[in-house]
């Protein structure tokens, strides 16, 4: 049984300079997951749209973009010196110590 990972929360600060980040998101196949490729700068949603387009998704069924600013980003990677401990409360867990709950990890 695996322990889940210990996260902490990223900052909020600007990710790009005078323009908005957008999270760029396709689906290959109208049976694929959607997934996500990347990231784009633009003044809005449709420039987003057609640089994600060009960069990452000529061929796929769906192009989603979204403001980089509307997710939450929590991360077991160093890279914010000022990261607080994200949630451990998870569903599931009592207070984040209670791993009664089979998880492992998915091999794809």
């Amino acid at each position: 049984m695996e322990a889940p990972a210990e996260r902490v929360a990223v900052a909020e600060r600007a990710r790009a300079d005078d323009e908005t980040a957008f999270e760029v998101f396709v689906r290959d196949d109208a049976d694929d997951p959607l997934r996500h490729v990347g990231s784009v700068a633009a003044e809005d949603e449709t420039t987003a749209y057609e640089r994600a387009t060009r960069l990452f998704a000529w061929h796929a069924d769906d192009v989603w973009v979204a403001p980089a600013g509307a997710f939450g980003r929590f991360t077991t990677h160093d890279l914010d010196d000022e990261a607080e401990p994200a949630p451990s409360d998870v569903s599931g867990f009592d207070g984040g110590d209670d791993y009664e709950e089979p998880r492992q990890r998915e091999l794809q």
